[in-house]
């Protein structure tokens, strides 16, 4: 099983305020909330973290049928490494790897339950106008849009 979330950086922007008192109370834990605290681009470390709950939680959802999405039960941990972000989710004693790729105008994780499992995962990434229309014949193993983009993973 996979997971795969993207954000729209440009649509977040407009769409959430996530600065908002409480907001981070109630999506984050503790430790989510300094990192995006301390974090040089405070922005992209919230959507960072989002993208990494969404995408684990597509694999939970369809693992257990469980469909209660509460953010806050999702607990990420980031791992330092200098040339992608890799990272875990876990959730209810699963733990799912991620692997977020931030360009300038979007966040893009991918999620899987085995960790080796991260470097065989085929991505597709298409921005409007070019999204394709029968894109659900290629049996992607999940799909994610938000705003101008469309992420598919295999």
């Amino acid at each position: 099983m996979l997971g795969n979330d993207i954000v729209d950086l440009d649509l977040a922007k407009i769409q959430s305020n996530w600065r908002r008192k409480n907001y981070l109370d109630k999506i984050f834990t503790i430790e989510e909330q300094l990192l995006i605290t301390s974090a040089k681009k405070t922005d992209e470390m919230v959507w960072l973290l989002w993208s990494m709950k969404e995408s684990a939680y597509k694999i939970y959802n369809r693992k257990t049928g469980i469909r209660n999405f509460a953010p806050k039960s999702l607990n990420c941990t980031i791992y330092p490494n200098a040339d992608q972000i890799k990272g875990a989710v876990n959730i209810d004693n699963h733990t799912y790897f991620t692997k977020s790729n931030i360009q300038l105008h979007y966040i893009h994780t991918i999620a899987a339950p085995v960790y080796s499992k991260l470097e065989e995962i085929k991505v597709a990434i298409y921005e409007l106008p070019d999204h394709p229309s029968d894109y659900k014949r290629t049996k992607p193993g999940c799909v994610s849009h938000h705003g101008q983009y469309l992420a598919l993973v295999y």
